[in-house]
């Protein structure tokens, strides 16, 4: 259970022991965010999170990150209007350090001059990569919209401007006000006890910190909104962008609950009413999302949708028709009840991980006054009928006070006068029937398995080969009530061609849309019943499917996962809707810059092998993808006999077993041997590549041909690869810390079942792009070329198996690493040897492999920007 005290001092701690893992994480609130700065002060609540890890009175600049990363840890922080945010992940063995750590960042910081002027370039290419982002946008122009005198109208990162006036005497003020004992709150959670956490939290939080406390700012009100508001406007961009909101009240409302519900009722998954009336049944949106956001002061309630701007007259009129009905028509009682389910099961899957929890009682302890609000919360959903949500839908989506918003591309005819007249007009037509909710189908029922007593203990991979030749491995975990499971074969985009790339991205959309047994609808429907998740998964190795539940479904959920799986019938219809999904996905890359770069490298580096083609595919390839195409991939590489299924979490061996021998048991016999694939040859001269897009920053990679999955110089790769990469590597200190070059600044290996490649990514100003190019070369011949000191190479290797064991603790991503690895021939219990074959990289190791790929004669460069 959550518990809570306070120090002499006045600061608040809330904690919950966890012992399923190794790890404990630990978060500070600290209760000021964007919304409590002055108009002088825009962007500096956003500042400090960059500031406070930037050194204190016992620690230099770089310190705090290399020493937490030095001890298997992960640091970070993040800012909203309402809070500022620190939090650090670390193996239990250190939670003492990484407290202590996380106490002198956030209470003895010593903001030097050199560092803000440093780091306040770092945040100007911040906001620059938020200008090439067109959500970012969108929502810039939806909050400024709707909020007209409340700080909320303000971006949380402030502008260029604002930020560069910005001086340590002004950083310090803000400072000394808000970052008191009496507006902070500690939240912690792991494998620790309760008389450790208090005598650390005494002795790094407790005593007198000097700033006594003044009490916050008073925020401008916003007034009520008495008539409709349109901002539409043309932006460079390949789809439109579309949000429709209207004002509701603060967290603290008791109609939250209800608004919660109706959201997800509205459009919030892919059996929710507007997702399967406007995306999925007309196609007229690529994408569509309901929320309800619940700040501390007022919020709104948004549907947001991307979408062909010729779409843009009907998506509106549908989506304004549905949201209309829910004000006219109570929901049916299945339909909240499986919306109840849903949101109840989110508080099971936050157990999962101990960050999780941890920001989950910061959450409700910052921003709502107490622990005990969650209880009050989930009695509320409870508690909901469907005259309550019918009920604030009424009040609340009122669309003489709609606030409509959008970025249009260049030559859109849409515009306000037509927004107007369909807000006028639709709500006022005599409401459509309700959506008819079919009820599913029940998914067959499997025998459950005698249980004659525990097979393994928990923590143990048992695998089972089935007279098909399936692979079925089982890892009980019994610590959540959950369960997950992932479904791998061969194949992936190195099964591909230049003429039907894209092929696995589209069969991988549509395995969960119809099989003999139920359609799209009823599994959408199946998979919010069972409160999971299914989707079909694609690679550049692999291709399968993924499903995570709660574990008391776990017979259903599994044969509605092997009915997916096992039968898919690619339906005409369902297959030419996720095609035009995927061709617009295709049209609309130029939105997304960085993930261009990695597109151009791809087909820089390789030239003959499918590594080279964009996982989406191409337009003309993917107008060529038909169902029967599909039908044939399936039929060829994707028999039970090329199957390797892993199922983690809280389950039953002998279940799992059972229903695996009913559903994959036999071969459907008509599965092919792997097409052939060539190695690319090696580069016999430096490549260069780029693509010009009118962008605010300029993004590259530079990588070398890497290494295969089984390669014994793999770990030593990542080793090279953290030297370099993560807050304390010296890419990030040398072209970030110290010359303010990047906000965004990593290096990474990518290895396949043929050899990958090994790559730096970098999104810079363009002006800075000659000298950021020169600094990632300096620093890659460095690393080759001069011995490794051996402190560097111990918080390397200890930040891998930290971050290795952080990232375990998800049944989802146990069960993707067991199925994989045996997928790939690298063994059931790879995984579990991780620590061990990292810890024996030398840094003479580090060199070899450094040595033999850091080849700028045999490299690549791809750079897209102006």
């Amino acid at each position: 259970m959550a518990q809570r005290y306070t120090l002499s001092n006045g600061l608040t701690v809330v904690f919950q022991e966890q012992h399923a893992a190794r790890v404990a994480a630990f978060q500070v609130w600290v209760k000021v965010g964007s919304a409590d700065e002055r108009p002088d002060q825009a962007g500096l609540a956003h500042l400090h999170e960059h500031m406070l890890f930037k050194g204190t009175a016992r620690r230099a600049p770089g310190e705090i990150a290399r020493d937490v990363e030095a001890h298997g840890g992960e640091i970070n922080a993040w800012t909203s209007f309402d809070q500022t945010v620190y939090h650090i992940v670390i193996a239990s063995q250190f939670a003492r350090m990484g407290l202590d750590i996380l106490s002198d960042a956030v209470r003895a910081s010593s903001f030097d001059a050199d560092e803000l002027a440093r780091e306040i370039e770092v945040v100007c290419e911040e906001i620059k990569r938020g200008q090439d982002t067109p959500a970012r946008r969108a929502s810039r122009d939806l909050f400024a919209t709707v909020y007209q005198e409340h700080p909320y109208r303000h971006p949380v990162i402030g502008t260029t401007e604002s930020v560069r006036s910005f001086t340590r005497d002004k950083v310090l003020e803000f400072y000394r006000r808000h970052y008191t004992p009496r507006n902070l709150v500690l939240s912690a959670s792991g494998d620790f006890t309760e008389a450790e956490l208090r005598g650390w939290v005494e002795e790094f939080f407790g005593g007198d910190w000097g700033r006594p406390h003044e009490g916050g700012i008073t925020r401008a009100k916003e007034p009520a909104v008495t008539h409709r508001r349109i901002h539409l406007r043309p932006d460079e961009v390949k789809e439109a962008y579309l949000n429709l909101a209207f004002p509701i009240p603060q967290s603290d409302h008791p109609d939250v609950p209800a608004l919660d519900a109706l959201a997800m009722i509205a459009g919030q998954g892919d059996a929710s009413r507007l997702v399967l009336e406007v995306k999925r049944k007309r196609g007229l949106v690529n994408d569509l999302h309901a929320y309800a956001y619940t700040p501390r002061d007022p919020g709104l309630f948004a549907t947001s949708l991307t979408l062909p701007a010729a779409n843009l007259a009907q998506a509106l009129e549908e989506t304004v028709r549905g949201l209309a009905a829910l004000r006219t028509t109570p929901v049916p009682e299945e339909e909240l009840a499986t919306v109840k389910s849903l949101i109840e099961s989110e508080a099971i899957y936050q157990h999962e991980t101990v960050q999780g929890l941890a920001r989950k009682m910061g959450h409700y302890q910052s921003s709502l006054g107490d622990l005990e609000a969650e209880a009050r919360y989930y009695e509320a959903i409870a508690r909901l009928t469907p005259e309550h949500i019918q009920d604030v839908a009424s009040r609340y989506l009122r669309f003489e006070h709609a606030i409509l918003t959008g970025l249009l591309p260049p030559g859109t005819t849409f515009g306000a006068e037509q927004a107007e007249e369909i807000l006028d007009r639709v709500p006022r037509e005599a409401p459509a029937a309700p959506l008819e909710r079919r009820a599913p189908k029940p998914a067959s029922a499997l025998p459950r398995a005698p249980t004659s007593g525990p097979r393994t203990s928990p923590g143990r991979v048992v695998e089972e080969t089935l007279p098909s030749g399936a692979r079925i491995l089982v890892r009980e975990e019994h610590a959540v009530p959950l369960f997950a499971m992932r479904a791998v074969f061969p194949g992936g985009l190195r099964y591909e061609t230049a003429e039907n790339n894209g092929l696995t991205t589209l069969l991988a959309r549509c395995l969960t849309r119809g099989t003999p047994s139920h359609d799209a609808e009823e599994i959408s429907h199946l998979i919010d019943g069972f409160a999971g998740s299914l989707s079909g998964q694609g690679g550049r190795n692999s291709v399968g499917l993924r499903g995570e539940f709660l574990s008391h479904h776990f017979p259903s959920a599994f044969r509605l996962f092997a009915d997916c799986l096992n039968q898919p019938l690619f339906p005409e219809s369902e297959v030419a809707r996720e095609r035009a999904l995927l061709l617009q996905d295709i049209l609309t890359r130029e939105d997304k810059p960085s993930g261009m770069a990695f597109d151009l490298f791809g087909r820089t580096l390789f030239q003959t092998h499918p590594y080279r083609l964009p996982g989406l595919g191409e337009q003309a390839s993917v107008e060529r993808l038909s169902a029967d195409a599909l039908r044939a991939y399936h039929a060829a590489h994707m028999d039970p006999s090329q199957l390797t299924l892993s199922v983690v979490g809280d389950v039953s061996v002998d279940e799992v077993l059972a229903l695996a021998h009913e559903a994959f048991g036999a071969s459907r016999g008509r599965a092919r041997p792997p097409p052939e694939v060539r190695l690319e040859p090696l580069p016999e001269s430096p490549r260069m590549n780029k693509r010009q897009l009118a962008r605010a920053q300029a993004h590259l990679v530079l990588g070398f041909p890497g290494v295969r999955l089984d390669d014994p110089r793999r770990h030593a790769l990542e080793v090279l690869s953290t030297l370099l990469s993560g807050q304390g590597g010296r890419l990030f200190v040398e072209l970030r810390d110290k010359r303010s070059m990047a906000y965004s600044i990593s290096s990474f290996s990518v290895e396949g079942v043929d050899p990958g490649y090994f790559a730096v990514y970098m999104g810079t100003s363009p002006e800075k792009l000659d000298a950021a190019l020169e600094g990632i070369r300096a620093e890659l011949t460095r690393v080759r070329d001069e011995p490794i000191a051996e402190t560097e190479l111990t918080r390397a290797r200890r930040h891998l198996i930290g971050t290795h064991e952080i990232g375990l603790q998800r049944n989802g991503a146990r069960a993707a690493l067991i199925a994989l690895d045996a997928c790939y021939g690298l063994g059931q219990e790879n995984f579990l040897h991780y620590a061990e074959r990292v810890a024996a990289v030398t840094a003479e190791d580090v060199r070899a492999v450094a040595r033999q790929l850091i080849d700028f004669e045999r490299g690549a460069l791809a750079i897209v920007g102006p």
